[in-house]
């Protein structure tokens, strides 16, 4: 029960802003909608509004869905002027697919921009009431025959830069060092005023995240320690809140993409990927330590969705827009036969991702 609520009340959150972001561009372009729902399934309550919605929580809280008024789906319609003969003037006015292209692809890419947003809302509420560590990340101890070593660090030296990141704390070395997919990490330190480019090739080691969950560690063999044990923390005005949310935005969203990239071209480690159970898992770990964390990976995994969501692959958000742009290319939809096909391929691949992310979610509770 620890880990199923805190997941519950993440993805209700996540989800909810996620549907309300095609819901808000429905209806700011005129589209009709019939319901809101957050989760599958049956449906434990709802109510109705005053335009005729029907907000409802369903007994699957694993996602959810804006259905729009006389569409089933929000892909190109081709055989439109059928689907127009059901409708009078005034009903037709309220079809997603009389809608000009540039609004439907508004409405479908809504959900993943407010994802977007609720991220760089949540980074500028902790950075300007909470804070932001700005402790300067100096070498303490370079252990013996390490791979930090062997690159030639050494004692006192700041890190300035892994990968071109800027280091701008003690707690960003090993995010970008974990974050990293490439067999040797550059490293930038200052020493004596000088700046050097160090190429370090990390060890994989089996061992535990914080919340004691196994994963693969990139090491590289050193020890960290603020200058004088000063610790800078400071909390952010709003433009420069503002800018580091972004920036955070922006890492996260690079770094996943590197990493899925890495994973296609088989150099990434795969295990790593986890679905359902394993986001449940951790954060009802991280619900433990305080609101902070926990908003924080609320803001990681709102991340997640709204990019995962805008992937190329139909039956999700991007494959509706791929439909899109082939649309404006080819100057009409795709014949229904076509985009059938599409959908047949895009349901392979999400069942594929589904099966293979469940399994490293029971490997990792010791089921296999």
């Amino acid at each position: 029960m620890s880990f199923i609520l805190p997941f519950i009340v993440l993805i209700i959150v996540v989800v909810f802003i996620h549907e309300y972001g095609h819901y808000y561009f429905a209806k700011k372009y005129g589209v009709g909608v019939t319901d809101f729902s957050i989760g599958f399934g049956k449906e434990l309550f709802g109510w109705n509004d005053k335009s005729g919605t029907r907000w409802k929580i369903c007994w699957i809280p694993l996602g959810g869905y804006v259905k729009f008024f006389g569409d089933r789906n929000v892909f190109s319609q081709a055989d439109q002027e059928e689907l127009l003969k059901k409708y009078n003037k005034e009903d037709q006015e309220k079809l997603f697919v009389t809608k000009p292209l540039y609004q439907r692809s508004l409405i479908v890419a809504g959900g993943p921009i407010a994802n977007f947003v609720l991220a760089i809302f949540i980074f500028l509420f902790i950075y300007m009431f909470a804070g932001k560590d700005f402790t300067p990340a100096i070498i303490d101890e370079v252990q013996k025959d390490s791979p930090a070593e062997i690159a030639g660090m050494k004692k006192n030296d700041i890190i300035l830069e892994i990968d071109n990141n800027k280091v701008e704390s003690i707690l960003d070395v090993s995010k970008l060092i974990l974050m990293s997919t490439s067999e040797i990490v550059d490293f930038k330190v200052s020493r004596y005023d000088q700046e050097l480019l160090l190429k370090v090739k990390p060890k994989i080691v089996a061992g535990v995240d914080n919340l004691g969950n196994k994963i693969n560690k990139r090491i590289i063999g050193i020890k960290l320690s603020p200058y004088n044990n000063e610790i800078k923390h400071k909390k952010l005005g709003p433009a420069t809140a503002l800018i580091e949310s972004f920036k955070e935005v922006y890492f996260v969203t690079t770094s996943s993409l590197k990493y899925m990239g890495s994973m296609i071209t088989g150099s990434g480690d795969s295990s790593q990927l986890g679905g359902p159970i394993r986001i449940a898992k951790i954060s009802g770990q991280v619900a433990e330590f305080g609101i902070l964390p926990f908003i924080s990976m609320m803001a990681y995994i709102s991340i997640s969705l709204g990019l995962i969501n805008l992937f190329p692959i139909p039956l999700l958000d991007g494959g509706h827009l791929m439909f899109y742009a082939f649309e404006k290319v080819l100057g009409k939809p795709l014949s229904q036969k076509t985009q059938e096909g599409f959908f047949r391929i895009g349901m392979f691949l999400l069942l594929t991702l589904m099966f293979f992310a469940t399994f490293n979610d029971l490997k990792d509770l010791g089921l296999f």
